[in-house]
């Protein structure tokens, strides 16, 4: 095997008939395993008027290893906090992503809150995964001319792992994706063709918040700095916007990640709607994971079946949520449970090759490294 191989395991979760809290669906999971060995999903459940809470699954598996259903738990985290709510008395707590973080020695969550002041990222904690705490909204240093702050922001996670900021100091890495003014797919599809692409606001980003002296908390939660750019859109597929999608795992080669790309289609679907969501693996240096050394020149899923091109969004697939399968015995193998279209949970199986493919860094000639201490 010499390239990224996945493949589909079927919709593993949708709304619930009756329960008023997912009328409007069932999506975007984070994935973690608890210390019970069992493996818990976080779906974000959407009730009418798009109030969005952050459920509480474990995964059922049959005898070969597969995941076959969920045993819905409950909500982890639902809108209370000022942040989270809307003044027509809507809100959202949205797509979490999960991480154990080694040094804290605690899950942290990431998710997309969302209050009139528009979608930020936020961060919680937990020590068992079934009872969090809130640690509040990220904010950002600024970074050469850039204001991070106020600014809408998705697609957060962090790294399990110290990563060295470029300052060399141990700090929680954090991927995330802000959404500069004209940098939404929407905005980019009505550009002239002769455009010249705003790079640094197109961009996922790689961002820290340096650790204490202790390596064990952090110095200023939630305050993130010294910004690196990660990547921006470059492949056909993914050129009107990339974002982040299940949070960074080891892997033989370094820092994988299964990230989303958003691209036009010839054909209006659904509603008149033309954007496609499509998902690809990229792979960041071990040691310096502001480095790309693997990125996906086609995606490694796109919505194809039914339950992706119909639904809440048409044609959507979105990973949020992976899996290390060690307890089949095999470190090479990841879940990934990604969202589709917007309405229910699919699950695909990824394997990972013993040897990169060649020629597919894919790195811009437009990119260059900016950063702020």
């Amino acid at each position: 095997m010499n390239d990224f191989q996945l493949h589909r395991m079927g919709m593993l979760m949708e709304p619930l008939p009756g329960d008023q809290r997912e009328t409007e669906g069932t999506l975007n999971p984070a994935a973690a395993r608890g210390a019970d060995g069992h493996l818990y999903l976080f779906p974000r459940l959407v009730a009418k008027g798009n109030y969005s809470r952050i459920g509480i699954a474990r995964v059922k598996f049959d005898e070969a290893g597969d995941p076959v259903g969920v045993e819905r738990m409950g909500i982890a985290l639902e809108p209370e906090a000022e942040y989270e709510r809307r003044a027509d008395g809507g809100g959202g707590c949205e797509d979490p992503r999960i991480t154990f973080v080694e040094p804290l020695e605690r899950y942290i969550m990431t998710y997309t809150a969302y209050s009139s002041a528009g979608p930020r990222i936020a961060l919680a904690q937990s020590t068992d995964l079934l009872h969090w705490e809130r640690i509040g909204l990220a904010t950002f240093g600024k970074c050469q001319g850039l204001e991070f702050d106020g600014v809408d922001n998705k697609d957060a996670s962090v790294f399990p792992e110290a990563i060295a900021d470029p300052l060399g100091r141990p700090a929680l890495a954090m991927l995330h994706r802000p959404l500069f003014a004209g940098s939404l797919p929407e905005e980019k599809r009505r550009r002239p063709a002769n455009y010249a692409a705003n790079i640094p606001r197109e961009s996922i980003w790689i961002s820290y918040c340096h650790l204490g002296e202790d390596g064990s908390e952090l110095a200023h939660p939630c305050h993130f700095a010294s910004h690196r750019r990660l990547a921006s859109p470059i492949a056909s597929w993914e050129q009107l916007k990339i974002g982040g999608g299940t949070p960074p795992v080891r892997t033989c080669h370094g820092w994988m990640i299964v990230y989303h790309g958003v691209s036009e289609v010839a054909r209006a679907i659904a509603g008149g709607r033309k954007l496609r969501y499509s998902a690809g693996v990229m792979i960041l240096a071990g040691g310096h994971p502001h480095l790309i050394c693997y990125r996906s020149e086609q995606p490694v899923l796109t919505p194809d079946l039914a339950m992706e091109t119909q639904g809440t969004v048409a044609n959507v697939v979105f990973p949020t949520g992976i899996d290390q399968r060690r307890d089949l015995g095999d470190p090479n193998r990841f879940d990934i449970y990604y969202g589709m279209a917007d309405n229910r949970i699919g699950a695909a199986r990824l394997d990972v090759p013993e040897l990169l493919p060649e020629g597919t860094r894919a790195i811009s000639p437009l990119e260059s490294e900016l950063e702020n201490a």
